[in-house]
């Protein structure tokens, strides 16, 4: 009777395991662009759709925002803020979406999405957070556990698609 439960338990894990997988396979295939955010504490960016390309630059930054242009067998081509593109291999990208505050000086952090909602925190340029929502020309981010409403202007990562040439 044990061993059969044993087997009922980890068919379960199977199946679910298998499902979380094809999830994020699907994630990762969506129509192109599309935003994700990188998976690790480290990523390579190559400046061709395979690992015997050379790596052309290292993001030190998990939760970095990326836009996804072009989608290549299990490499997507993805742009960052600053408009620099290179190949990422599919497993380096999480369909979580995040944001990247930019601009210049601090942005406040504030309670509703309001300008004249109280302010909660500040951050500055730089800072990444996950994104909750956003309504009212206003997103909703987490940055550490500190939630709060930032102006969408205010951030990389949100926003309407425009189709790029790559």
């Amino acid at each position: 009777m044990t061993a059969l439960r044993f087997f009922a338990v980890l068919g379960l894990c199977l199946v679910l395991a298998g499902a979380i997988f094809a999830d994020t396979l699907r994630a990762q295939n969506r129509e192109v662009p599309y935003w994700a955010t990188l998976r690790f504490d480290e990523v390579n960016m190559r400046v061709g759709p395979s690992q015997e390309y050379k790596i052309d630059w290292v993001y030190k930054r998990r939760g970095l925002p990326v836009k996804v242009v072009r989608v290549r067998e299990s490499w997507r081509l993805v742009q960052d803020h600053e408009g620099t593109q290179g190949w990422v291999a599919a497993s380096q990208l999480n369909p979580k979406l995040g944001v990247l505050i930019i601009g210049e000086g601090l942005t406040e952090l504030r309670e509703e999405p309001a300008a004249n909602s109280a302010m909660r925190w500040r951050a500055e340029p730089g800072v990444v957070g996950e994104l909750i929502e956003c309504r009212d020309n206003f997103c909703e981010i987490d940055v550490g556990g500190r939630i709060g409403w930032v102006a969408m202007e205010r951030l990389w990562g949100v926003g309407a698609m425009e189709p790029d040439a790559p």
